[in-house]
């Protein structure tokens, strides 16, 4: 449903991840903003999108998600536009603000497919208004216009921008024309590949990002924290880092020291004097063998095999990572006796700031997050760590403050994708697969809990069947269970979460399977997939991907598929592994179908980033934790693939769908991680059973 709301100029909104019975009956005031008449969204209409035609001819939705590079706002832009007729140039996406009530989660591959329906909704609702406005004006029949360029055209050829008719439509409530949006086959922008609509501002650098921003006062800021996780301040000498110029304060803050300057380089080196005893975390006694040994004991049993059936067996281990998005976490913060202003990119704004006024001590409507644009992500910005120390530095050093934490500082002490270990077997017998089991362990985060024993201990978790897409084949009895290891570590939610790991080790298992029985990889896939659509997936980048091609020693193809979000893709990767230690990808060829593709060039740049994940996961990078300590600090040695690493030759096709959007950002991690395994295997002869293999 669309409502209208009270504005001098065409203002609508829907719902959005809610009740539309909630928002019935709210009657929302109206301020001046920006020298044009807009609508302050509270209460319940907190939950909803709203869209605004403004008399500059712009069309304005503040989106309840946060933009980290993967497209979102290009693509509600391009659905708004769709449904309106407008000019993509005049859609404007700016990022709305924490709000109190609604759904402001940006994750699970979930934002086309919330946004889809509400911003055609909203963005049809509008046009019938405007073109019932002109029809009004011009004393036409309202079925004789058309909409185009953010304008209504007459049969005659007169014209009338949206913006020179949106007072007239705001006091518009039954439209002379339908409201409803147009059909997949009248697509015209919905479904052509767009470039990304901040492009230009990303490149020129005019786009922001909570480190350029400019807020009154603030002031950089760093912490220098302890050599290992949890590491706790015993005492701190800072006569030294006080009497530096340009230094403004040194405050003591749970995770360390905070020196507050005139800028990053005198922080840095005020940071740097501070003499500092720390006491060891929980975890300094512990290192990755011992980790590792934990995990395996927490793996629940697969139970007995079928009888009479023989067995494909495997055990994975998958090492700690770090998101490491490109822009360092960084967060504003104004903190008054009062009330508090915080800037940053969150993933979870709503959360976010409920937690921060629990930190600060303020109600939360004294506390307000503005959400900012995000050099990446990868799951990393669900957390906002970075945000609530902002918050305590700036209420301890009584000033504004922007808080930078180093790439050292996100990768030794910020979240990271929990280790994991996976014991797999499939039972087969008369050339098909009648079991499957797939039993696992992970660390699981105890990092914030109260009366953690001072090593973690260790639980085993039945857990009936694993958060996994085991049941894409037709392999008979499926079953999955289980177990924790609990350490106190910072985890979070690493791109693809679960599926990431778990899909390819199942992967691997299918290709050793097909081995077993003396079947081709692809043929043996195609024989056991349920699902019409995976097989279609499948089939093209084998035939794309010239599947079976001959191929010098020491190289080899591989390939996997996976299904989720409503979405499934497949991926046919070539590698060059004649040196086994430096592996080359050089061809990746991926195909997918996620129903209604809104931006195909967006969704090829996701597969992409998808592959480069799966090439560095499987190849070449994780942590290392030594003595409760992550040893890496920074690309030098987290070994995140470079260019030189990323194959030579990349294609993504899109499989045509009228389906109404799946998701698509995560989606093709798990299926590149095992094409790229499945690869090295068959052009090493070997079986990797240890990610990333050289590490």
């Amino acid at each position: 449903m669309v409502y209208s709301l009270a504005a001098s100029t065409l203002t609508l909104a829907a719902p959005v991840g809610c009740d539309t019975s909630s928002a019935e009956g709210v009657e929302p005031t109206a301020a001046e903003a920006h020298g044009t008449s807009r609508v302050l969204v509270t209460g319940a209409d907190e939950e909803m999108l709203v869209l605004e035609v403004t008399a500059a001819n712009k069309v304005v939705v503040r989106l309840p998600r946060v933009e980290v590079g993967q497209g979102i706002t290009t693509a509600v832009a391009m659905m708004i536009a769709e449904e309106l007729d407008a000019r993509l140039v005049d859609v404007d996406i700016p990022l709305a603000e924490a709000r109190t009530k609604g759904n402001q989660y940006t994750g699970g591959s979930s934002s086309v497919r919330s946004l889809y329906g509400p911003a055609r909704a909203l963005a049809a609702t509008a046009r019938a208004r405007l073109v019932t406005a002109a029809a009004r004006r011009w004393h036409l029949p309202a079925r004789s216009l058309r909409t185009r360029d953010t304008m209504v055209v007459a049969p005659d050829g007169r014209t009338a921008t949206f913006g020179s008719l949106t007072t007239a439509a705001a006091r518009i409530h039954r439209p002379a024309v339908s409201s409803k949006p147009k059909p997949a086959s009248e697509h015209k922008v919905i479904g052509r590949p767009t470039g990304r609509i901040d492009a230009r501002d990303i490149v020129t650098g005019k786009a922001k990002y909570a480190g350029d921003l400019e807020v009154a006062g603030a002031k950089p800021t760093v912490v220098a924290r302890p050599p290992t996780l949890g590491g706790r301040l015993v005492s701190v000498d800072d006569r030294a880092a006080r009497a530096m110029p340009g230094v403004h304060a040194v405050v003591k803050v749970a995770g360390g020291v905070a020196v507050v300057a005139e800028s990053f380089h005198h922080a840095f080196q005020a940071r740097d004097a501070l003499r500092i005893t720390w006491r060891p975390g929980p975890l300094a006694s512990l290192s990755d063998a011992a980790i590792r040994s934990r995990l395996r004991a927490a793996v629940p049993s697969v139970g007995a095999p079928p009888r009479g059936s023989a067995q494909v067996e495997g055990e994975f281990e998958f090492a700690f990572v770090s998101h490491a998005p490109m822009e360092v976490l960084t967060a504003v913060a104004d903190v008054r006796a009062d009330r508090a202003e915080i800037w940053f990119s969150s993933q979870t704004p709503m959360d976010a700031r409920e937690s921060i006024a629990a930190a600060i001590g303020l109600p939360k409507p004294k506390v307000r997050v503005h959400v900012v644009r995000g050099g990446g992500s990868f799951g990393r910005r669900l957390n906002y760590d970075a945000a609530i120390e902002a918050a305590l530095i700036s209420k301890a050093a009584r000033r504004p403050v922007k808080l930078m934490w180093s790439r050292g500082d996100d990768i030794r002490h910020g979240r990271m994708r929990g280790a994991s270990h996976h014991r797999i077997r499939a039972s087969h017998a008369r050339g098909r697969v009648v079991a499957f089991s797939h039993a696992m362990a992970s660390v699981s985060e105890s990092y914030e809990r109260q009366g953690l024993a001072v090593q973690g201990g260790v639980s085993t978790v039945a857990a009936g069947p694993l958060p996994s897409d085991s049941g894409l084949y037709n392999f008979g009895r499926i079953s999955g269970s289980s177990g924790s290891v609990e350490l106190a570590m910072p985890l979070g939610a690493w791109r693809s979460v679960d599926s990431g790991t778990m899909r390819t080790a199942e992967e691997i298992v299918v290709d050793e399977v097909a081995a077993e029985l003396g079947m081709d990889p692809v043929v043996f896939r195609r024989g056991t997939l349920r699902n019409k659509a995976v097989k279609a997936v499948l089939d093209k980048v084998a035939t794309a991907g010239h599947w079976g091609r001959p191929l010098p020693s020491g190289q080899a193809q591989g390939v996997a598929v996976h299904e989720e979000y409503g979405s499934c893709v497949a991926c046919l990767v070539e590698i060059d592994a004649t040196d086994p230690k430096n592996p080359r990808v050089t061809k990746v060829v991926m195909a997918a179908d996620v129903g209604t593709a809104v931006n195909p060039r967006g969704l090829e740049a996701q597969l992409m980033g998808t592959a480069v994940d799966g090439i560095s996961t499987v190849l070449r990078a994780g942590l290392h934790i030594d003595r409760g300590a992550v040893r890496e600090g920074s690309f030098a040695d987290f070994r995140y693939a470079r260019q030189q690493h990323s194959p030579l030759r990349f294609e993504a096709h899109i499989l045509p769908s009228r389906r109404e959007p799946g998701g698509a950002g995560e989606l093709g991690v798990p299926a590149a991680a095992g094409a790229v395994a499945n690869a090295y295997a068959r052009a090493t002869r070997t079986k990797p059973r240890r990610f990333p293999i050289n590490f």
